[in-house]
């Protein structure tokens, strides 16, 4: 029986809306710049304030002015048993106000949603964090095993300020830690009213992001010139734009695939997987990036006046690797673009994938399969990055579980970095209960 005291506070699956909220309206936008980077010192307050509210101690790491980092140990029964590492960031992306419906800060409920930039990526989780921890604080329940939050910042930008930074001068925070769980995964995607598959990541890119060089002879821009930056530039840029890598299916994109066909009743041609991923409706992007490598240009600059021919012109490419395949993609862009350009690397972590089996994956499969009996759960690589390369630079063996039944018909992928960002709030209590089942029993 509840004591008196534990009946009067509110349940988590309730709690977790206003705390999601809470962190939507805690503008932590992350432009990869940190004189311009705002709200990470201020959202790490808030969630040591919500910790201190139910006794659990936590610290704030500052990599630079502002960028913040907190972690707390929740100590399990069992400290001879390794730590489990909970991690999620407290950044952003950006969102442009006149974009979107409703304004990308106000944390606001509508139509059963809450919106806001960071609805799903990844505040959501950070909530359920927070609302799980609060409620075994006042409860009286301690985890089997040591439990590791981290609220990280700087994600969005590569982790240097966040993950990265805690890793090579806290190493000692997740002494323990074999095992860790933070985005993307846990979510569903509907076969039909009584299946759902819910996709565990065991596995994500590489992150190659890259800047492209091009040197000419500066002029004047109305003479005849045949040594053009920008014209050697941006002809790099066009071949690496139109170009398709050559598809390679990995072991957790096969064993996904498997499933996947078996349970939509689809055949699977191993030499054409395009097919069967073309079947697979709002989740086909997220899946058809995993089946290659992949090179997209996001920025160009170059000249200072309308009518100077610049002597330099710079390109950014956002290149995601396959696991095992960074070096292949470097000599693959250096085939497409050319001796004359040179290649600077922004961002190079590696590729992540393990396997889909052990305690941890079970734990992850019954805590679903209580909760919905019509789950399914397979493992898939995500097209992205996470801090879990930063993590997994420690021996931590990361997974992506962050749990939400979503509906039929929602474009999930589509509101990664996207507008109009929401969180469907049974979605998100699904999750609590999820988490709350998962940690008890891992």
């Amino acid at each position: 029986m509840r004591s008196d005291a534990a009946c009067a506070h509110p349940a988590p699956t309730d709690e977790v809306i206003g705390l999601c909220q809470d962190l939507l309206r805690i503008d932590t936008t992350n432009t990869g710049d940190n004189d311009t980077s705002v709200g990470e010192r201020r959202a790490a307050e808030y969630v040591a304030e919500k910790l201190a509210e139910v006794g659990v101690d936590s610290t704030i790491y500052e990599s630079a002015p502002r960028r913040a980092n907190l972690v707390a140990r929740i100590p399990g029964t069992d400290r001879t048993r390794p730590g489990l590492l909970v991690h999620g960031h407290l950044d952003v992306v950006p969102a442009d106000a006149d974009e979107w419906s409703l304004h990308p800060f106000s944390g606001e409920l509508r139509d059963g949603y809450l919106w806001g930039r960071g609805a799903i990526d990844m505040k959501d989780f950070d909530a359920m964090m927070l609302a799980v921890v609060r409620h075994w604080q006042r409860s009286g329940f301690r985890p089997p095993r040591d439990v590791v939050l981290a609220f990280t910042a700087d994600e969005e930008a590569g982790s240097d300020y966040g993950a990265h930074f805690l890793v090579e001068h806290h190493p000692d925070l997740f002494a323990g830690c074999t095992e860790g769980i933070g985005e993307v995964g846990g979510f569903s995607y509907s076969v039909n009213e009584n299946q759902r598959l819910y996709l565990i990541e065991t596995a994500q890119k590489g992150i190659d992001w890259l800047r492209l060089h091009a040197r000419g002879r500066p002029g004047h821009g109305s003479m005849v010139h045949d040594d053009n930056a920008v014209t050697a530039l941006t002809a790099a840029v066009t071949r690496i734009g139109q170009h398709r890598f050559p598809v390679v299916v990995t072991d957790t994109v096969r064993a996904f695939l498997l499933e996947v066909s078996e349970a939509l009743g689809i055949e699977l041609d191993p030499d054409d997987p395009e097919a069967a991923i073309g079947k697979l409706g709002p989740i086909a992007n997220l899946i058809g990036a995993t089946i290659r490598n992949t090179a997209n240009p996001t920025r160009l600059a170059a000249g200072y006046k309308d009518n100077v021919i610049p002597g330099r012109a710079t390109a950014t490419i956002d290149c995601r690797s396959l696991p095992g395949q960074s070096q292949l993609l470097e000599r693959q862009l250096r085939d497409l673009v050319g001796p004359d350009i040179e290649i600077e690397y922004l961002q190079r972590q590696p590729a992540l994938e393990t396997t889909f089996d052990g305690a941890l994956v079970e734990a992850m499969s019954a805590a679903l399969r209580a909760e919905d009996p019509g789950a399914r759960p397979v493992p898939y690589m995500l097209s992205g990055g996470t801090d879990a390369k930063a993590f997994a630079r420690l021996g931590i063996r990361c997974f992506g579980f962050a749990p939400l039944r979503l509906p039929a018909d929602l474009n999930f992928s589509a509101l990664f970095h996207g507008i109009d960002e929401r969180v469907p709030v049974d979605g998100l209590q699904f999750g609590v209960r999820v988490l709350d089942r998962f940690l008890r029993n891992c």
